[in-house]
C-alpha cells in the first residue's frame, strides 16, 4: 500500500515563528472558587450563580447533570462563556464547567490520517495550536476564537471560510433525557451554518413539559476529530483571508501562515481576548448572517452579499464545503447592519457610554466597561428594529440570553 502526504513537512523555522495559543477561556479552572458570571463571560456581564461547580472527571460531570435534572434545577454548562449574556442578578441553578484538558492522539495511520479525541473543557485555540504543530490538516483557519473544545460542535463554529465540521468525526455526550452517556456519530448531528441537534435540542419539549433551557438535551463531553496529515492547509475560501496571503480561493498556503493571518485579521477587529481592549469585551458576532429565501433574497437590494448555503454533513471529506442547499440565500448581517445606518460605536447615547457597537466594526456588541444586561440588549434591539424596517429581515442574536 502507498501514500501521498498531503504537503511538506514544517520546518524548524516555521515551528518557532509558530504563534503560541491566544486567551480562549477568561476565567481559567481553579482560579476562583465562586466566580460571577461576568468573570465567566467575555461579555463581562452578570451576577452570581446559585451553585458553581467545576468538575474534574467524567463521572463528577455527569453526576452533578444528573444530580440538577433530578431537582429541577436549571443547568448551564459554561464553556469558555464567550456566546452568553447573562443577567446581573445572576443564575437560579447550577453553573458547571468541564475542568478537563485531555488531547488523546487515538490512531495515526501513517498514510496521511490522525484520529483524535480531546475532552470538552480543552481550551479551543490551544487545541488549534496543537493541531498545526502537529500538522492536523483543518482547524488552521479557526484559530483565536474563544470557548472550548465542548462548544465547538454546538454551533459548529466557523470563520473565515471554515467549519468544525470539517474534521468532526463524533460527540460524546451526555443525554439529559435517556440519563446515560452516548456517542453521536457526525451524520446524527446534523451540522449547519451555526446550528446543530445539540443546539436545537435547547427549544426540544423535556418529559415534563418545559423546554432543556440554557444547555440542551445533550451536552457535550468530549469530541473526536478525524484529520489529514498536512503543513499546508485546507483550501482558502475567505476572499478576506486570501488577499493577507496573498494567493487565490482555494489555494492551500502553510498552515502556520494561516494561523497567523486569521490572527492579525482578528486582532484587528476586536475579535482576539484581551483584557486591555473593551472592544474585546463581546460575544463576538453578536447576529448570525441571515438564510434567506430566494424570493426574500431577491427583494434586497442589488450590492446586497449573496452566498450559497452549503450543507457540511453531506461533505464527503475535509476538502469538500459540502453541497449547495437549494432554493436558500446566504447574505452578510454586517452589511446589512451598516446599510441600515448604524456605524461603529453605535449605542454609547443609548447607554449613557456604557454599552456599544464595537469601536472597529458593526457585528460584535462590547461592553465598554460598565455594561449591564439591559443595556446589551438595548444596542442589540436598536439594531434589529433597524435592519428589520429598513429591509424586512430579522436579525436572530447569536449569544445565548439567560434569565436570572
Amino acid at each position: 500500500m502507498t501514500c501521498e502526504m498531503p504537503g511538506p513537512a514544517l520546518s524548524a523555522g516555521e515551528h518557532s515563528a509558530l504563534i503560541p495559543p491566544v486567551t480562549s477561556v477568561r476565567h481559567t479552572p481553579g482560579t476562583t472558587p465562586a466566580p460571577t458570571l461576568a468573570e465567566l463571560t467575555t461579555l463581562r456581564v452578570g451576577g452570581a450563580p446559585a451553585q458553581y461547580l467545576e468538575a474534574h472527571s467524567e463521572e463528577e460531570m455527569t453526576a452533578a447533570i444528573a444530580a440538577a435534572d433530578a431537582q429541577g434545577q436549571p443547568l448551564l454548562v459554561l464553556g469558555g462563556g464567550s456566546n452568553v449574556l447573562a443577567h446581573e442578578d445572576g443564575f437560579a441553578g447550577l453553573v458547571l464547567r468541564d475542568a478537563r484538558t485531555s488531547v488523546v492522539v487515538e490512531d495515526a495511520s501513517g498514510c496521511g490520517g490522525v484520529t483524535v479525541r480531546a475532552t470538552a473543557g480543552v481550551p479551543w485555540d490551544d487545541f488549534v495550536h496543537r493541531a498545526v504543530v502537529e500538522e492536523w490538516m483543518g482547524l488552521e483557519a479557526l484559530s483565536g476564537i474563544p470557548g472550548t473544545v465542548g462548544a465547538a460542535p454546538v454551533q459548529n463554529i466557523g470563520a473565515y471560510g471554515a467549519e468544525v465540521a470539517g474534521t468532526l468525526a463524533s460527540v460524546r455526550v451526555y443525554d439529559r433525557e435517556r440519563g446515560r452517556t452516548r456517542l453521536l456519530p457526525v451524520g446524527d448531528l446534523k451540522l449547519g451554518y451555526r446550528t446543530s441537534v445539540l443546539k436545537t435540542s435547547r427549544s426540544e419539549t423535556r418529559p415534563d413539559g418545559t423546554s432543556w433551557g440554557a444547555t440542551g438535551r445533550y451536552v457535550v463531553l468530549e469530541a473526536t476529530f478525524q484529520f489529514r496529515n498536512a503543513s499546508l492547509s485546507a483550501p482558502v475560501r475567505y476572499a478576506e483571508l486570501a488577499r493577507a496571503l496573498g494567493v487565490n480561493l482555494e489555494d492551500r498556503a502553510p498552515a502556520a501562515s494561516v494561523r497567523a493571518a486569521v490572527l492579525e485579521l482578528r486582532r484587528g477587529k476586536g475579535m482576539v481576548l484581551d483584557d486591555a481592549d473593551h472592544d474585546t469585551w463581546s460575544a463576538g458576532s453578536f447576529f448570525l448572517n441571515p438564510v434567506l429565501s430566494e424570493a426574500a433574497a431577491a427583494t434586497l437590494p442589488a450590492d446586497a452579499p449573496r452566498f450559497a448555503v452549503r450543507n457540511p454533513a453531506l461533505a464527503t471529506n475535509i476538502l469538500d464545503p459540502g453541497p449547495v442547499v437549494p432554493g436558500l440565500v446566504k447574505t452578510s448581517a454586517a452589511w446589512l447592519i451598516a446599510r441600515a445606518g448604524f456605524a461603529p460605536g453605535y449605542g454609547t447615547e443609548l447607554t449613557a457610554g456604557r454599552a456599544s457597537l464595537s469601536t472597529k466594526h458593526v457585528l460584535a456588541i462590547t461592553n465598554r466597561g460598565a455594561a449591564s444586561a439591559a443595556d446589551i440588549r438595548a444596542v442589540s434591539s436598536a439594531i434589529q428594529q433597524g435592519v428589520r424596517e429598513a429591509f424586512g429581515v430579522e436579525l436572530e442574536p447569536e449569544p445565548v440570553v439567560l434569565a436570572p
